[in-house]
């Protein structure tokens, strides 16, 4: 009775918004630091050789550890720890998949080590005590061409574009369009066909959160409100395909694709972040 009390506590708006109790931000704040500790580790296991199932395995391992649950594994079916989309995979790449999309791709591999200059989103969920950390990161094995490197930099800063519309007063249209306003001014695109989504005891619930829009639209952001922002944003066209094992979305015009998520608490004067970086690792130049 008490697990049924605390998993429904906090009041729902009428856009069906979970509205979170004061109390709740420790909780995320606790799930999400796990989550983003573990992305700190990965950034110290991206390389040039590296194979995107040792590094699934290690988040695993990683969990496990932490005394925490993965939220992916067994999620509608999924059996890995962490999510890698490589190169055009938009996200939800499966780690050890064979990094091959498309006949005559010049990314094409018969295996999925890594090779010098992909770029990669590494996509963590744990439950801890019954919240969920969700958060997402770009590494590069060897060096980015220029063009990967901007990319890079410009989906790192539409997020925060993002975050930083985030108060109590405004609209979830303002969050979508402080990032596209700032990707398109970058003459890249932003993907429509995935969002970000509400969380806290469960992994997806509303709002759903685009990354693009009209100011001032949308549903009203209130304090104690939870969600994640994850814009992903395509060096060419937005548009995506989800490939036949139902999980891998690509761009369809095999151009580069990249994504940064945290999950945010909106508080009584703005935001949370709840996955900050311990070590100050969110950005893949971390090392320079």
């Amino acid at each position: 009775m008490t697990q049924v009390n605390e998993q429904h506590r906090g009041r729902l708006t009428r856009d069906g918004i979970r509205i979170h109790e004061a109390a709740d931000f420790a909780g995320m704040q606790k799930a999400g630091q796990l989550a983003a500790h573990i992305l700190d580790k990965v950034a110290d296991n991206v390389f040039i050789g590296q194979t995107t199932s040792a590094i699934d395995q290690m988040i695993e391992a990683m969990v496990t550890d932490a005394g925490a649950t993965s939220a992916t594994i067994g999620y509608k079916g999924y059996q890995h720890a962490s999510c890698i989309s490589v190169n055009h995979v938009v996200c939800h790449g499966i780690p050890g998949d064979k990094i091959r999309k498309w006949k005559n791709d010049t990314h094409a591999r018969d295996d999925d080590a890594l090779k010098d200059g992909d770029i990669l989103n590494v996509d963590v969920t744990v439950v801890v005590d019954g919240w969920y950390g969700d958060s997402s990161r770009m590494f590069v094995a060897g060096k980015p061409k220029p063009y990967a490197e901007k990319l890079i930099q410009v989906t790192h800063d539409s997020l925060f574009k993002g975050i930083e519309a985030v108060r109590p007063g405004n609209t979830f249209g303002d969050i979508g369009h402080a990032i596209q306003s700032f990707v398109e001014g970058h003459r890249m695109s932003v993907v429509r066909d995935f969002c970000g989504h509400g969380l806290g005891r469960v992994f997806h619930s509303p709002p759903n959160v685009l990354h693009y829009g009209r100011e001032g639209t949308g549903p009203v952001l209130e304090e104690g409100m939870f969600f994640t922002i994850e814009p992903m944003v395509n060096l060419g066209r937005p548009e995506t395909k989800v490939l036949s094992d139902d999980w891998t979305a690509v761009t369809r015009d095999k151009s580069l694709s990249a994504q940064f998520e945290h999950s945010i608490g909106v508080t009584a004067d703005g935001f949370e972040i709840f996955t900050l970086s311990p070590t100050g690792r969110f950005h893949p130049t971390w090392q320079d």
